[in-house]
C-alpha cells in the first residue's frame, strides 16, 4: 500500500493494514498491534505463559491480551483487521493445533470459538510465523530460498520459497530438535539416542549447567555466565552450539538454501554460542561451493513471532478474499 504516514499511523489515501500478532511460547505470551506496511510495532504487551497451570486459563489469558490490544488499537484510531496465533506445536493447514508441547491447546476450539470473536482469526506455527516475518521484513527479504531456525524453549526450522514459509503436506515440516539420532557407540557399544534440544534448547541449557553445579533459572543466564568466564558455562554453551551446527549443517545439506536466517531468544543472542555454532555448521556443511553461504541473525528478534502472527493473519484472509472473488466470477 502507498501513502504518507500520519499520525495514528494512518495514511492520507488509504488506511494501512494492521492487525494483531500474539506469539504464545513457553515461557511467555508476547502480542502486539502490527502495521503490516512496514512491520513495526505500535504497541506490545508481554506476560509470562506458566504453562503449569493448563491450556484453558493460559488460552484465557492470550484472550484477554487480544483483547486488550483491539481496545488499544480503536482508541489510536485503527481498526484492525485480524488477530494471528503463534503457537510452539505442530499445526495443521486448517489451523488445528496437533501437538500438545507448550500451552496445551490441543482439543480446545481456539480460533473458531475463542478468537474469532474477536477478530477472524488464524492460529499457525511459532516457527513459520516468525520465517514469515523475516522474509518480509528483515533477514530473509529478497531470498528466493532460506531456512529459517529458531532456537529459544525449543528449536524448530522451516524452509521458505519465494516469500512462502514451506509447511508440508499435513503442516509438520519443522521438526528440526525433537528426533533422536539413534545409533551406536562405535568405541564402547552403547546404544545413543542423542536429541538436540535436550542438549542446545533453552531448558537444556539449564539443567546441563545445574548438572555441572552452576545456576541458572533461563538459557539466557547461562549464556550471560559463559560471557563472564565462567568455565562450566562455557562448557555446555560449547556443546550445545556444536550440536546446533552439525544439526543445521544437516538441514543445509538436504535443502540447500542460499541463506540461514537464526532466530529465537537464544539464537539471536551474541557471544559463544552464536561464535562456536557458525563454524561448526560450515565444518559439517557438504558441498563446497555451499560452505560459504550466509548464516544470518534474525533481523526481527525476538518480535519475529508476533509480527509474523500478525502478517499471517492478514495473507491469510487476503487469499481467501481473493478466492471468495474468483468464485464469484465463476458464477456470474
Amino acid at each position: 500500500m502507498s501513502g504518507t504516514p500520519v499520525a495514528g499511523g494512518q495514511s492520507h489515501d488509504a488506511p494501512a493494514p494492521y492487525a494483531i500478532g500474539i506469539d504464545v511460547g513457553g515461557t511467555k505470551i508476547a502480542a502486539g498491534i502490527v502495521d503490516l506496511d512496514t512491520g513495526n510495532m505500535l504497541h506490545r504487551r508481554v506476560i509470562p505463559t506458566v504453562a503449569s497451570r493448563g491450556g484453558e486459563v493460559v488460552l484465557e489469558d492470550a484472550l484477554h491480551l487480544a483483547d486488550a490490544l483491539v481496545s488499544e488499537a480503536r482508541s489510536l484510531g485503527i481498526d484492525p483487521a485480524a488477530v494471528g496465533v503463534g503457537v510452539a506445536e505442530l499445526v495443521d493447514a486448517a489451523g488445528e493445533i496437533q501437538s500438545a508441547h507448550a500451552p496445551g491447546w490441543r482439543g480446545l476450539p481456539v480460533r473458531e470459538r475463542r478468537f474469532s470473536q474477536i477478530l477472524p482469526a488464524v492460529v499457525e506455527s511459532d516457527v513459520r510465523a516468525a520465517a514469515l516475518a523475516e522474509a518480509r521484513f528483515g533477514a530473509g527479504r529478497g531470498c528466493a530460498l532460506f531456512a529459517y531456525v529458531t532456537i529459544g524453549t525449543g528449536i524448530s526450522s522451516c524452509l521458505v520459497r519465494d516469500g512462502r514459509p514451506e509447511s508440508g503436506t499435513r503442516g509438520n515440516g519443522l521438526v528440526l530438535g525433537t528426533m533422536p539420532l539413534s545409533t551406536t557407540c562405535t568405541q564402547c557399544g552403547v546404544a545413543l539416542r542423542p536429541v538436540l534440544e535436550e542438549i542446545a534448547a533453552g531448558p537444556a541449557l539449564v539443567t546441563r549447567f545445574h548438572a555441572a553445579g552452576g545456576e541458572a533459572q533461563r538459557g539466557e543466564d547461562v549464556l550471560q555466565a559463559a560471557a563472564h568466564g565462567e568455565l562450566r558455562a562455557k562448557l555446555v554453551v560449547r556443546e550445545a552450539a556444536h550440536a546446533l551446527g552439525s544439526s543445521v549443517a544437516f538441514l543445509v545439506n538436504v535443502t540447500d538454501p542460499e541463506t540461514v536466517v537464526v532466530g529465537g531468544g537464544l539464537g539471536s543472542a551474541e557471544g559463544l554460542l552464536w561464535e562456536t555454532f557458525v563454524p561448526a555448521c560450515r565444518a559439517h556443511i557438504y558441498a563446497d561451493a555451499t560452505r560459504s553461504l550466509p548464516i544470518l541473525r534474525a533481523a526481527l528478534g525476538a518480535d519475529a513471532g508476533l509480527i509474523g502472527a500478525a502478517a499471517t493473519a492478514i495473507r491469510t484472509y487476503d487469499a481467501a478474499t481473493i478466492a471468495l472473488q474468483m468464485m464469484d466470477m465463476r458464477k456470474s
